[in-house]
């Protein structure tokens, strides 16, 4: 559920950080401790996803499709279901390096900048970076698109 908050309004129970409008030419980052705060964030998804990655590995090196069999129907099943686990672990491989990347992002303090040339460089919400701490755009710009 998302509330707009009006100029001069203010929400109960509401709490926000309050940014200063950038003079022009600087840019707004998140501080040294959120920073922190989502490299804790980020370096549990990336063990949480290397240690599925690893369960998956395991559970696709098996010799079972290496006897001469026979059974058509039953060796498609197979096949299909092994295409579908190497896809499902390529894309976690590709989840852990989204998170990598950030990792970078969060090195050079540019982490939670949205990258469209339209927001100029306005943070993403905290929230989104929370549950999505590989995203570089807003949610405006990615619904947008």
């Amino acid at each position: 559920m998302s509330q707009t908050v009006k100029d001069g309004e203010l929400n109960e129970g509401l709490e926000v950080d309050v940014l200063e409008v950038p003079a022009e030419g600087t840019l707004v980052r998140y501080s040294d401790a959120k920073l922190e705060m989502f490299k804790e964030i980020i370096l549990g998804k990336i063990d949480q996803a290397k240690k599925t990655l690893e369960i998956n590995k395991k559970e696709s090196n098996d010799t079972a499709d290496t006897s001469p069999t026979f059974k058509v129907l039953e060796e498609g099943q197979e096949t299909l279901s092994k295409e579908e686990q190497g896809k499902l672990m390529q894309r976690q491989k590709d989840f852990i390096k989204v998170l990598e990347f950030a990792l970078i992002r969060i090195g050079n303090k540019t982490f939670g900048q949205c990258h469209c040339p339209k927001c100029n460089g306005k943070l993403i919400s905290e929230a989104r970076l929370k549950c999505t701490p590989g995203a570089t755009k807003c949610v405006e710009t990615k619904n947008h698109n």
